[in-house]
């Protein structure tokens, strides 16, 4: 019995989407990281001091390969293969036994769950791999944030100007809310970082935050900022809740980054289809979707 097109097209997508999750770990754990050797590059260059010698000359996204950070087994082909090799090895490394998280699989999953969504509404086209693109992007910048405080620049420009593409490419919302959906993410964040400070001292969010809000507004339009503020405050609560629940809370002192928040709304109004926000969120939409 032959499967619906769309069907097939949402599977193809998920394969690929697990393929390219796998990928998302490496960038997730490994970037972070070569952004501190860049700016202790930097830093030491300004400073005129020589750089220190690093354990490990090249380290990108590709180079070394994958090992296991407990007993630098390297991680042979068959043992990468994605949540298939996390089950067959029951969530432990094949040599020292040490556990393997489960986020790896996890963030595999919800990335082959996003391109399959992806597939089933726009088919195998540059229409779904771009908004593809949009959900590993955020996938991304949610823990890289929540593990490190940091939205690197990269990925924030990179969502930005594909929001951009996409929207003179027809794919997503009209070039002007676009743009003005960029220019008044970036603006409404400025503006409340600036009152805050003045009123308080303190500094109550990251630029990060604004270019991530900016990015979101090139890819849902100026109309969808309120909706995406209002479900990035649902996805806080979530989060603090769950953490909450698993006691990671219990110091009071420890700073809860606001970009997991905005990547996770992004993500949910992915998937609940920013066509039928408007729908969902009447009262977020006082001027209308577009």
């Amino acid at each position: 019995m032959l499967l619906p097109a769309s069907l097939e097209a949402a599977i193809l997508a998920a394969i690929f989407g697990l393929l390219i999750g796998s990928f998302l770990n490496v960038v997730i754990y490994r970037f972070p990281k070569m952004l501190e050797r860049q700016w202790a590059a930097e830093c030491a260059d300004f400073t005129g001091q020589p750089a220190k010698e690093e354990a490990e000359p090249v380290f990108n996204l590709v180079a070394p390969r994958s090992r296991c950070p407990h007993c630098g087994h390297q991680i042979r082909w068959y043992e990468n293969i994605p949540v298939v090799s996390w089950l067959a090895l029951r969530g432990r490394c094949s040599q020292c036994k040490a556990r393997i998280s489960v986020r790896y699989p996890v963030v595999e999953v919800v990335t082959a769950a996003f391109f399959f969504l992806c597939g089933e509404r726009w088919g195998l086209g540059l229409q779904a791999a771009a908004w593809a693109a949009f959900a590993a992007l955020l996938i991304c910048l949610f823990l890289i944030d929540m593990d490190t405080q940091i939205l690197p620049d990269d990925l924030n420009y990179t969502l930005l100007w594909l929001g951009l593409l996409a929207s003179a490419a027809g794919w997503t919302v009209p070039l002007a809310s676009a743009v003005w959906g960029a220019a008044l993410g970036y603006g409404v964040f400025w503006l409340i970082f600036q009152l805050f400070k003045l009123a308080t001292g303190k500094e109550g969010m990251g630029y990060g935050d604004f270019k991530l809000l900016a990015a979101l507004g090139a890819w849902l339009g100026a109309p969808y900022l309120v909706a995406i503020i209002l479900l990035s405050s649902i996805v806080g609560a979530a989060i603090g809740i769950l953490l909450l629940f698993v006691g990671k809370l219990a110091n009071k002192d420890i700073p809860m980054p606001f970009g997991p928040y905005l990547a996770g709304a992004g993500l949910l109004a992915l998937a609940l289809s920013p066509a039928a926000m408007p729908a969902l969120l009447p009262f977020a939409f006082p001027f209308g979707a577009h």
